[in-house]
């Protein structure tokens, strides 16, 4: 009976399995002939979990050829470089937005909440949302947006609508 328990990237697997990623990720980091890699197949594997354990089965229990395996694998180390693609895209946009405005003066509540923005903050962001994340008053929160809106770093989204919603200009 195997030995089956959770991995470090979250998939339930025997041994075998972990030790496949892990080789996978380090002949890919070993091919790129790079210090730097910024992708995990372990990681995109994880997401594409349920499609891994098709394949996984549909390989092993059919005549043994490879091929949709191979097509599966190629397919997600695309995925994986897309994804990294994306991340390294937020980075460099926040990194650029702190750069644009290393000399603005921002408190530190606003550089809380500016970051949980640049970091993809999900939803509309309002005057009320902003006082329970930096846990201040509504006034304190409408203060703060307003300066920010005075230093072209917010700006009202002209949906409107009940609340008023806010986004980086």
């Amino acid at each position: 009976m195997a030995d089956w328990r959770k991995d470090t990237t979250g998939l339930i697997d025997d041994g075998n399995g972990r030790m496949t990623r892990a080789m996978t990720d380090m002949l890919l980091a070993q091919s790129d002939k790079s210090t730097q890699r910024f992708y995990s197949m372990s990681a995109q594997i994880k997401l594409e979990r349920k499609q891994y354990y098709e394949m996984l089965e549909k390989t092993q229990k059919g005549n043994l050829e490879i091929t949709e395996w191979i097509k599966w694998f190629l397919h997600c180390l695309i995925n994986a470089l897309k994804s990294t693609d994306t991340a390294l895209a937020g980075v460099l946009f926040k990194a650029d937005f702190w750069g644009k405005h290393a000399k603005t003066l921002i408190n530190e509540r606003q550089k809380k909440l500016l970051n949980k923005i640049l970091d993809g903050f999900e939803g509309k962001l309002t005057s009320s949302k902003w006082a329970k994340m930096a846990k201040c008053s509504k006034d304190t929160a409408i203060r703060d947006i307003n300066d920010l809106m005075e230093k072209g770093i917010l700006q009202k989204e002209p949906a409107g609508g009940r609340s008023t919603n806010y986004e980086l200009q």
